[in-house]
């Protein structure tokens, strides 16, 4: 953990409710990081936030390029085994 000395200066706050088990998830996950429920809490929203917002990215290409992802998006690649089984797999959060 930062010390109170390396961690910047807080200027505001945000409260919310949230349900208990979503809150002891949350708990357990901070505290197998060694870190707070507030710093868990802001550290994973920040890094969500800065995902979103590139994310959001414009991407500039040039007529070929244009074309060549046109391309790649109207005609993708036949799906494989290994695509397949990561289709039918159960996502971790479920």
């Amino acid at each position: 953990m930062a010390t109170a000395a390396e961690r910047p200066k807080s200027d505001t706050t945000i409260t919310m409710r949230l349900p208990t088990r979503t809150r002891d998830l949350i708990d357990s996950a901070a505290a197998v990081q060694g870190k707070s429920r507030t710093e868990f809490m802001v550290e994973s929203a920040r890094l969500h936030a800065v995902d979103v917002l590139l994310d959001q990215r414009v991407f500039n290409l040039d007529p070929d390029q244009s074309e060549a992802l046109a391309q790649a998006l109207a005609n993708p690649p036949k799906p494989n085994a290994a695509l397949r089984a990561l289709w039918a797999a159960k996502a971790p959060w479920e």
